[in-house]
């Protein structure tokens, strides 16, 4: 493993969304200077904190913050929905913002509404960008929702290796350089399970935001019922979509779910 290559003392405090989890730190000051090798460090869930991803939490000249995202394996990555919702979350605790907010991400500015809050835990609803290119590929669908998602319907979840697919669907050559996120998804009416393998964390995870969004337009595409809103099942807990269709572009997406902060500390080295 990378080792620290100076002093650093890093306040910070971790989040979990659905069992989605990071590591979020306050830099409205600008001083923390992360190496790619620092933040793989700090994301190790045996020489680390442990994380799916670690964020920072920016000062923004013409909104409430701004949200810097970074993946497990050190590199910034596209837009992660549940650690949106957690960086909220972050910001409501932090004093910085009451039950609404609008932040920068890389790809945009967002809304946000806290729907309840304590001290530890709370619900968050996370507005998400458009969506209107959704691409077929056999019977199986590739789509961006603020990162890119392929997703691929089935009838049972354990009948498959998630992870070797998702590796291979990840790394497949149609979607290199970037590569995409992989999505397996059980369709029940309005009820869906998703299973996601995520690039820059190159493992399934418990649950993806922008994951279950691309799934829950995939199941709106397929399904006769016009649904529009999605209650989702993941390995992390539960979360819900909704939306609104009109001439094949979906708007007024919103990610809604669970933030539990699990804990804060000092990482010295």
């Amino acid at each position: 493993m990378p080792r620290w290559h100076k002093c650093m003392k890093i306040t910070f405090e971790k989040y979990h969304g659905a069992g989605n989890d990071f590591i979020v730190i306050d830099d409205r000051i600008g001083n923390i200077k992360l190496s790619k090798d620092k933040i793989t460090l700090l994301c190790h869930r045996r020489f680390g904190i442990g994380a799916d991803g670690l964020m920072l939490l920016q000062e923004s000249r013409t909104y409430d913050f701004k949200m810097t995202y970074f993946n497990a394996d050190g590199n910034e990555g596209s837009l992660c929905g549940n650690g949106g919702r957690c960086i909220v979350f972050f910001a409501k605790l932090k004093g910085l913002i009451n039950s609404e907010t609008i932040f920068e991400a890389i790809n945009g500015v967002h809304q946000a509404h806290i729907l309840s809050c304590d001290e530890k835990e709370g619900i968050v609803s996370l507005k998400m960008a458009d969506v209107q290119k959704i691409k077929k590929f056999d019977d199986d669908y590739f789509l961006n929702t603020g990162s890119p998602h392929y997703v691929k319907i089935v009838e049972n979840i354990d009948s498959i290796d998630a992870y070797d697919e998702g590796k291979n669907i990840r790394w497949n050559s149609k979607f290199q350089p970037e590569g995409c996120n992989a999505n397996f998804v059980i369709i029940k009416d309005d009820h869906l399970f998703v299973r996601t393998f995520e690039r820059g964390v190159e493992n399934l995870t418990l649950a993806c935001g922008t994951g279950v969004v691309a799934s829950s337009i995939v199941a709106a595409e397929k399904s006769a019922n016009q649904f529009d809103k999605y209650f989702i099942k993941t390995d992390g807990g539960d979360l819900k979509v909704k939306f609104k269709k009109k001439n094949n572009i979906y708007s007024d997406i919103w990610l809604e779910g669970p933030v539990v902060k699990v804990f804060e500390g000092v990482v010295e080295r």
